[in-house]
């Protein structure tokens, strides 16, 4: 019932207001073309390389147990001019981020991966490298995480989207407000597609609601708030919260259901603009009303169909079952604080991926502005650090090759 009550709210997300309130997102990517030009990019100093030379030379390091410099790795990413060497690439960035030299992938080098990523149609694989970022290295900063989902979602493919989010979820990288704006979109327009979730995507979606909503201090933040602890305190009633914060950045103490709760509560007692979209109260509604269906069942029938217990439970498990023996409590304060909020004005008949579309109109082109100075500055930091490593390597090259000199002359002298 909570899962049809969801779909049912989030389906009827793509009606066009005609009041002229909101507007529908068309099929287009987010973020501006200024934000997304590579021309300050492509504008940086050439070391161009021939990539199967490259190659053969790593090939060659590799097999002597030598490591192989970060700036190497960089040149042959920077110099991808085709998708098959976007293969070629991702083959050695593994090779690097299991060599000795691993901890200095540098930070451009992940950018640019990402970039010509895009370029030559490889989307997949940068996520592919993004998923396996502990196999790969790929620690992307704020801006090559937006670039990313923003090309998902001009794609609308929302569920790849959400998986990026899902790794800046993780990275707790919610710092830019352009960030909590994109994943906050993506992860409504995924919802609406109405997608079957299994408890591990119920866990990260709702993990990524949560966390992207503390950021934002308004009806949509809080309606994602609510919505992600509904799933969090799902996924709480079925596994218990072992299943729920491990892995995550996530509290461990048990009660999302009772957080839910408490989000209805401040938002019931906080006088103000701040209002919870109907959809999400309405979620947590037919969640309820579930879990105390299916705790009925059990308590009749003598068997746990919530969490699967067996006897001999461990104890350490007390904790969930103290905490499913609330919810009579939980269902009765929700029907309380449901009543304060319709009778103070407090639940926003919009869903919530209207509600982000708003946001979307509203804040994210004055969002792009501090983030594109931000990007111009890290650039020139990027090129002075690079340029510092190719004058260190010539220097070393040079003092490498006096030496050998000089060798060859004691060498001569000594025969």
């Amino acid at each position: 019932m909570a899962a049809s009550v969801l779909q049912r709210c989030l389906g009827a997300v793509k009606v066009i207001h005609k009041c002229g309130t909101y507007s529908f997102i068309d099929r287009r990517c987010l973020l501006s073309a200024a934000y997304t030009d590579t021309k300050l990019w492509e504008e940086r100093e050439k070391d161009h390389q021939n990539l199967s030379l490259m190659a053969a030379l790593m090939d060659r390091i590799y097999d002597r147990n030598f490591p192989v410099s970060s700036l190497t790795i960089s040149r042959f990413v920077d110099n991808i001019s085709s998708r098959e060497e976007v293969d070629q690439a991702e083959y050695y960035l593994y090779k690097f981020r299991h060599s000795p030299n691993c901890w200095y992938l540098r930070d451009w080098t992940v950018h640019s991966w990402v970039r010509q990523c895009l370029r030559y149609g490889a989307r997949d694989k940068a996520l592919h490298t993004l998923k396996n970022k502990v196999q790969y290295g790929m620690f992307p900063d704020d801006f090559t995480f937006n670039l990313l989902i923003d090309s998902f979602i001009k794609n609308e493919d929302f569920k790849g989207a959400c998986s990026v989010v899902e790794e800046v979820m993780l990275q707790e990288s919610f710092n830019l407000l352009t960030t909590q704006i994109l994943s906050m979109y993506a992860l409504s327009s995924y919802l609406a597609t109405k997608p079957e979730l299994s408890v591990s995507e119920q866990r990260t979606l709702g993990a990524a609601l949560l966390i992207c909503g503390l950021k934002q201090d308004n009806s949509t933040g809080l309606s994602a708030q609510l919505l992600g602890c509904a799933l969090l305190g799902k996924v709480e009633m079925a596994a218990g919260i072992h299943a729920v914060f491990r892995g995550m950045p996530l509290m461990w103490t048990p009660g999302y259901l009772g957080r839910a709760l408490a989000i209805m509560e401040r938002v019931a007692a906080t006088p103000g603009d701040s209002k919870l979209s109907k959809d999400a109260v309405d979620y947590l509604e037919g969640l309820l009303q579930d879990l105390s269906s299916a705790l009925d069942s059990k308590s009749s029938s003598g068997e746990d169909e919530l969490g699967g217990e067996e006897e001999g439970k461990k104890e350490e498990d007390e904790d969930d079952q103290a905490e499913r023996e609330k919810l009579p409590l939980y269902a009765s304060r929700f029907k309380e604080l449901s009543g304060q909020l319709q009778s103070g004005g407090k639940v926003d008949p919009s869903p919530l991926q209207v509600l982000v579309s708003s946001l979307v109109q509203q804040g994210l082109a004055s969002a792009e502005g501090p983030d594109m100075e931000q990007y111009q500055r890290k650039v020139g930091e990027w090129e002075a650090e690079r340029q510092q490593l190719i004058r260190r390597e010539k220097e070393m090259r040079e003092r490498a090759e006096e030496e050998r000199q000089a060798r060859q002359a004691a060498k001569a002298a000594a025969q």
